[in-house]
């Protein structure tokens, strides 16, 4: 059963969210992946956003750019935690996604990231969901790790071969 819905505005938010995806997958975690447009289809998202704790849903991603009605509509059904992707758009950057989504009323959160923070969305997913699963919250520890090991990698490499010869 998935424990993760990921919800998605249009098709071109994938390269975004599929790194959420990729964040699940790498800590063993069930989700399912769709594309609803908020606006376009209304009928449809509610009937997402009303059937999602009955389908097992522990947490839904919700990734929208410009308007970004998704993750904040998500969170007003949705009696679960709700985590935003605002996506760049080229009018404004992706600027305008973040304020729609960061600034929701009062009851209402939706926990945001970074734009373009897919990753950042599959980890924090994984965070909450390992606050009642102690084999995934060691699968994040160990994660924490590595990336230690990868800075400390990096950092032994400039100082052996210097600036110059590293960024050959």
């Amino acid at each position: 059963m998935a424990k993760v819905g990921i919800v998605m505005g249009s098709d071109s938010d994938l390269p975004v969210m599929s790194k959420a995806a990729e964040m699940l997958e790498k800590f063993g975690i069930d989700y399912e992946m769709t594309v609803i447009s908020a606006h376009r289809m209304p009928d449809i998202f509610f009937e997402y956003a009303n059937s999602a704790e009955e389908k097992g849903f522990k947490v839904i991603i919700a990734g929208a750019g410009g308007a970004a009605h998704l993750p904040g509509m998500a969170a007003a059904i949705f009696p679960l935690p709700v985590i935003g992707v605002p996506i760049h758009t080229k009018a404004l950057g992706g600027v305008d996604s973040l304020y729609s989504i960061v600034q929701m009323p009062s009851g209402i959160p939706v926990a945001t990231v970074a734009i373009d923070g897919g990753a950042n969305a599959g980890i924090l997913a994984a965070k909450i969901l390992a606050t009642s699963d102690p084999e995934l919250l060691q699968k994040l520890k160990d994660y924490k790790d590595e990336l230690k090991s990868a800075v400390v990698a990096k950092k032994e490499k400039l100082e052996n071969v210097g600036y110059k010869e590293y960024n050959k």
